[in-house]
């Protein structure tokens, strides 16, 4: 028996659910504090803090990501429900609409017919066209009602600092390490999946996007969750890019 099938018989229940609980647990403790801050422009912990809610908001997206593929739990309902609460808490956005654009990734990956494939390769202009494939009339305006609505208890700068930023630089992390690098060389990609991955080292691959750098082993087994991943890689992978 191969070892990604063995990964792939193991349960993942509860432990999927516990780590997908403390994730959004940690990001509403994380803001609410945050969004309460005396912070100062001066101080190096207001930066560090930037970048821990921006990371916890990587993470609440990469568990909306793992609902699409029913590794969060087994149980249907318990997996589509946290998906779609992990869905609304990005953002305001739509799990079903997700879903179907991901699938298709999969489906149609490094082609025409893939939603998040631009074939310039060019950084900037698939980043736009990346965000504009993601993002709704309808999501900016619940973000906008939201925002003030907040404002009327928290302080407009921590809304800003600590709410708005994180959640753009976790889409700027999201697309250039699950989508760009492992994407960007499309067809000159020689293996099944078209997707590059990171060289090994578990401590970056988790820092830069809990994994996700580990993509062409995504890609191969889509059944195994976000936090099992490292498990997979290998020492020598079909097209690895070093970052």
């Amino acid at each position: 028996m191969s070892l990604k099938t063995q990964i792939l018989r193991k349960p993942i229940d509860p432990a999927g659910i516990i780590i997908s609980i403390l994730l959004i647990v940690s990001w509403f403790i994380s803001l609410y504090y945050l969004l309460n801050w005396d912070f100062s422009y001066l101080s190096l912990l207001t930066y560090f803090a930037i970048y821990i809610q921006t990371h916890l908001y990587t993470g609440i997206f990469i568990t909306s990501h793992d609902a699409m593929h029913g590794t969060v739990s087994k149980r249907r309902k318990v997996n589509d429900f946290i998906g779609r609460l992990t869905c609304l808490i990005f953002a305001f956005n739509s799990y079903d609409r997700l879903m179907v654009k991901h699938h298709k990734h999969h489906r149609f990956v490094a082609s025409d017919e893939d939603p998040d494939y631009h074939e310039s390769g060019t950084f900037w202009m698939w980043y736009w066209n990346f965000l504009k494939s993601y993002i709704t009339v309808k999501q900016m305006i619940l973000m906008t009602v939201s925002l003030q609505l907040l404002n009327l208890i928290f302080p407009f700068e921590n809304l800003l600092l600590f709410w708005i930023l994180p959640s753009i630089l976790s889409t700027f992390q999201l697309f250039y390490f699950g989508t760009y690098i492992p994407h960007k060389d499309g067809h000159h990609n020689h293996n099944k999946h078209k997707s590059a991955s990171l060289k090994k080292n578990h401590l970056w691959a988790f820092v830069s996007c809990y994994f996700f750098g580990y993509h062409y082993e995504h890609h191969d087994a889509p059944g195994i969750p976000w936090w099992r991943l490292w498990l997979i890689k290998k020492a020598e992978t079909p097209a690895t890019v070093n970052h």
